[in-house]
């Protein structure tokens, strides 16, 4: 098989990516049977999408013993939620710390929440701000809308709503859907309905519908429901 691999050329793999999903999903397939550790970490995350998990868990493990980074925040996660395997969440908060530790953004994000809500570990809010921070550094929009929390709530550092809505704006416009969300809070606040109208509507692009109903809820409580229509679950 690994023979056989060696004897594609580089267009013949580019030409059967371009393909059809069959063709491209034969490739990954023949790539992790071959041992490659980034085809391993691509069907594992396929098979996940499928409805596999078990079998994506074991993709994901071959890949993260060849020491795919991805690959280990994935067993991670899978550790942490069950997904084809026993919610563990000693060996999830271990799978990011590595990874965190080796340079992953992901991982990092991840250990920082493991830490902040001490699952696996002590909790240590302090430790979980200084990985979002490194997260962040590297453009991560999830960890850097988790700042603007920590700034926010006065967690660890002096409360500063000023440098929290500067967060939020940056991880709103990575991409963040939660960074949307507390964007536009900051801008009703600031009474800037029109702008944060437009937020909200780009977070429920991407949010989940457990999300949209609580961001909804928090829209109606706080005297802006005419806001809340602009949070719709999209369309499948």
């Amino acid at each position: 098989m690994t023979e056989s691999l060696d004897q594609i050329s580089r267009e013949d793999i580019a030409a059967r990516l371009s393909g059809s999903p069959e063709e491209r999903a034969a490739l990954i397939r023949e790539g992790a049977e071959a041992g490659v550790a980034e085809a391993q970490a691509v069907l594992g995350q396929m098979l996940l999408d499928s409805g596999d998990a078990a079998t994506g868990f074991g993709w994901f493990e071959k890949a993260a013993r060849q020491g795919h980074l991805m690959a280990l925040n994935m067993l991670g996660r899978c550790y942490d939620l069950g997904w084809g395997v026993a919610i563990d969440k000693v060996r999830a908060a271990e799978c990011f710390r590595i990874a965190a530790e080796r340079g992953l953004d992901w991982a990092m994000y991840n250990y920082g929440t493991a830490l902040a809500l001490g699952e696996g570990l002590t909790e240590d809010k302090a430790a979980a701000l200084g990985w979002f921070e490194k997260a962040a550094a590297m453009g991560n929009a999830k960890a850097i809308n988790h700042v603007g929390s920590f700034h926010e709530d006065g967690w660890v550092v002096p409360r500063d709503v000023k440098k929290a809505a500067t967060f939020y704006a940056r991880a709103a416009e990575g991409g963040d859907f939660r960074g949307a969300f507390n964007h536009a809070r900051m801008l009703i606040a600031g009474g800037e309905r029109d702008a944060a109208r437009r937020w909200l509507a780009r977070s429920a692009e991407t949010a989940t519908p457990a999300f949209i109903g609580k961001a909804r809820e928090w829209l109606a409580a706080n005297g802006v429901a005419e806001l809340a229509e602009a949070m719709k679950e999209p369309r499948a």
